[in-house]
């Protein structure tokens, strides 16, 4: 088992959990637009780690090296999603300039893709 397969079921355990957690537990606590802004980010943080899981699959069958985009995908979903959901936990108003800086991680990441693919 690869470290980014590894990485991949990880995240992904953890996009459940906290979709669940947004969807059960803060419903009383975050208003309606704030729990939209949680479901982005479990969004986001999910669709990614299955981006992840696929990528590390291609990675073990076709032998490539695949640790940029994969860590640009592994760093954008902890700091898109990560300060998401920091912030509407109550987290320091700092988060809010890292979201931004996941979305690029994110971006960066799929673009990597194509250099991955060209080689």
């Amino acid at each position: 088992m690869t470290p980014w397969l590894v990485s991949a079921a990880v995240l992904g355990a953890i996009g459940v959990t906290l979709g669940a957690f947004g969807a059960h537990g803060l419903r009383a606590r975050l208003t309606p637009e704030q729990l939209g802004s949680w479901q982005t980010a479990v969004e986001y943080h999910l669709l990614h780690s299955i981006a992840l899981l696929a990528l590390a699959l291609y990675a073990s069958s076709a032998d490539r090296s695949i640790g940029f985009t994969a860590g640009l995908w592994t760093a954008g979903i902890v700091l898109f999603s990560g300060s998401i959901y920091g912030l509407l936990l109550g987290g320091p108003r700092w988060l809010g300039p890292v979201t931004p800086l996941g979305g690029l991680c994110l971006i960066l990441g799929w673009l990597s893709l194509l250099l991955l693919l060209r080689r």
